[in-house]
């Protein structure tokens, strides 16, 4: 097990076998030796610097109706919100002087945004702030909409493949949507220009050893500078409120192989870490992560934002979440800085 990590962090793609061996037969010595070696790898690229993006969740509002979301389409119990642009710039306003120096616009995939509306609203925020990034995460659009949201300033492009398996996608989510045309919108948003961040749940409904070895092997063809992962957490409002949630310990061994796979990749710790586990942030950073993504939302639309059950930092202001995750990555050995913290080059 030791030499297939090894033969990894090495730079050589394991097969398919290989990385169902490392997922199947896993222990905690295997653990802690995989996480030795992200943290090596982390630190050669990254030192022990930790990138903050400040979250604006500007719309729950949604046209799919994946199984899994608790802003579905079909959650007839969510209580839904749109923010302005005006808000949205408030929020920046407020992450800017707290040293936010990326924005992460996410949401639904709302139509009432047109095309129009958000080049706008792109530009506006390129404008007050030329020396921030700003990464969208609103789904699937056609080649042009991506192309006129780069134009307008757009840097970074957050799309979660959710898993390369198009059986287990189809499982997932609505017969209209499809792996394929996910896969296509990643590729298209490469084209473009964009830095572009994928990911998946771990622990999903239905979800096997193989695929999470073919999410990876998928991930090594994309080589996005971005990869967000977290354990499943199931919404009791969806069709798998009753499933069970997802392993922390897999997603952190699956976090320190991404760390290894794509070693100048931005990781992120993500909020569903935190959710399953009180120091799952912390475990996330020391298992090769090196970005988090505190919440810039205003607290009573952030309280509607609930992709799934218990979501924590729902009730606190930005401020206080900084300065609570400054705290806690401090007590890890590593540091947050204020920068756009861009992904480095291999």
């Amino acid at each position: 097990m030791k030499s297939l990590i090894d033969k990894l962090a090495a730079q050589h793609i394991l097969s398919h076998e290989e990385l169902v061996t490392l997922i199947t037969q896993r222990t905690p010595e295997i653990d802690e030796y995989l996480f030795a070696k992200a943290r090596a790898v982390r630190e050669k690229y990254y030192g022990k610097e930790v990138y903050l993006r400040g979250l604006i969740e500007f719309t729950n509002y949604c046209r799919n109706d994946c199984y899994y979301c608790g802003i579905r389409k079909s959650n007839l119990h969510a209580s839904r919100y749109r923010l302005t642009k005006e808000d949205i710039l408030s929020c920046c306003e407020n992450g800017y002087g707290l040293g936010f120096r990326t924005f992460v616009l996410q949401g639904g995939e709302d139509g009432t945004y047109s095309d129009a509306q958000m080049v706008d609203i792109i530009s506006a925020i390129r404008t007050h702030y030329p020396d921030c990034a700003i990464t969208l995460s609103i789904g699937e659009r056609s080649y042009e909409t991506y192309l006129s949201f780069f134009e307008a300033g757009a840097n970074r492009y957050l799309l979660r493949h959710e898993t390369a398996n198009s059986s287990h996608y189809g499982q997932l989510h609505p017969e209209k949507m499809s792996s394929e045309e996910r896969k296509k919108a990643l590729y298209d948003l490469k084209k473009i220009g964009f830095q572009v961040g994928s990911g998946f749940m771990v622990g999903s409904p239905f979800q096997r050893p193989e695929h999470l070895a073919e999410d990876l092997l998928f991930l090594a063809e994309l080589k996005p500078q971005m990869v967000g992962i977290g354990p499943f957490i199931p919404h009791h409002d969806t069709p798998f409120a009753g499933y069970p949630s997802g392993s922390v310990e897999l997603t952190l061994f699956i976090l320190g192989l991404l760390r290894l796979l794509l070693p100048a990749s931005l990781l992120p710790s993500t909020t569903a870490l935190g959710t399953a586990d009180p120091n799952g942030r912390e475990k996330g950073i020391l298992a090769g992560a090196n970005v988090l993504m505190p919440n810039l939302t205003p607290l009573e639309a952030r309280s509607k934002y609930i992709l799934y059950d218990n979501k924590i930092c729902t009730g606190d202001d930005a401020a206080t979440c900084k300065a609570c995750l400054e705290l806690r990555v401090n007590k890890t050995g590593y540091h947050i800085v204020q920068s756009r913290g861009d992904a480095k080059s291999e």
